[in-house]
């Protein structure tokens, strides 16, 4: 992703209102202190188009969304109010490039059916005899170079519902890291948050089938949560139901209530590791980005 300078301004002016609408119209961008002045960045493909807004809108305008001529423009000179599914996800590659992959594996392993090639993606290496599956051993597989076992879980889906819930709470999420910290830092949070996550419901349960993205999620909701508090910006503004409504389903689940309900096993420490790892990341990551803006 290629975010530039659109704009250089001191800190006496006020962008609330003009974020606020940049936000309303789901525009990518992010606001960063130098000095004694406040820059807007945003991707470069709509550079041109934010600088615009502004000149327009400058306090910004909450009627917007109901003016088709002062929409966005795409590249066929359409009018459009908000950047595109493609567009952002050319803005937010990781985020992107991830979810592929996990689409890809969840088509290879039939979204869990096909034994054969979920082996190539579980935690332990396992073979199947009779009805019983036999694991191996953790040691034994690193020795062997299996090394992305560690992380690779994440990439796995039982069920359509399991991969859409967390393909979109990745997508909510994974955006926002990746815009406000940058794509390198929103990989190396995500295969962290597998690999204590992964970790965690391993030595929890013992060997067993487990995946999915949920304990990476668990990680980016804490990420956020705890930068958010320590050095708020526009881009970790969850709204308080999302968070309420994560933390209240992980109690659920721990209570087992949904398992014996029969929808299936959850992997309760791989949530409860990828949250406190994740709260831990963002609560250090937020009291650097405040020492930073008061240095």
């Amino acid at each position: 992703m290629n975010i530039i300078q659109v704009m250089r301004l001191p800190l006496t002016v006020d962008l609330s209102g003009f974020v606020q609408m940049l936000q309303r119209l789901q525009v990518p961008h992010r606001v960063s202190e130098k000095g004694e002045d406040q820059v807007l960045w945003a991707p470069e493909a709509l550079a041109d188009e934010v600088l615009h807004l502004y000149q327009r809108y400058p306090d910004g305008n909450a009627d917007l969304q109901a003016e088709p001529d002062a929409a966005l423009p795409d590249q066929q000179g359409q009018d459009m109010s908000q950047p595109s599914l493609l567009a952002q996800a050319k803005a937010c590659k990781v985020t992107a490039l991830t979810l592929l992959l996990t689409f890809v594996v969840a088509g290879l392993t039939g979204l869990g059916d096909n034994f054969t090639t979920i082996g190539w993606f579980t935690f332990l290496d396992f073979h199947v005899q009779g009805d019983y599956l036999y694991f191996t051993p953790l040691a034994e597989g690193l020795a062997h170079g299996q090394w992305w076992r560690l992380v690779s879980p994440m990439l796995l889906h039982f069920g359509a519902l399991h991969l859409a819930m967390n393909s979109l709470w990745f997508w909510e999420l994974g955006k926002r890291i990746e815009l406000r910290q940058g794509p390198w830092t929103l990989l190396g949070l995500t295969a962290l948050f597998s690999l204590v996550s992964n970790l965690a419901q391993h030595y929890t349960t013992g060997p067993g089938l487990f995946g999915g993205l949920s304990g990476v999620l668990y990680g980016l909701l804490g990420h956020i949560w705890l930068y958010q508090w320590r050095a708020p910006n526009p881009h970790f503004n969850l709204p308080k139901g999302v968070l309420v409504m994560m933390l209240l389903w992980l109690v659920v689940c721990l209570t087992g209530v949904v398992g014996t309900l029969g929808l299936g096993q959850i992997a309760n420490a791989a949530h409860v590791g990828g949250l406190l790892i994740g709260c831990l990341t963002g609560l250090l990551g937020g009291a650097l980005s405040r020492r930073k803006l008061s240095a």
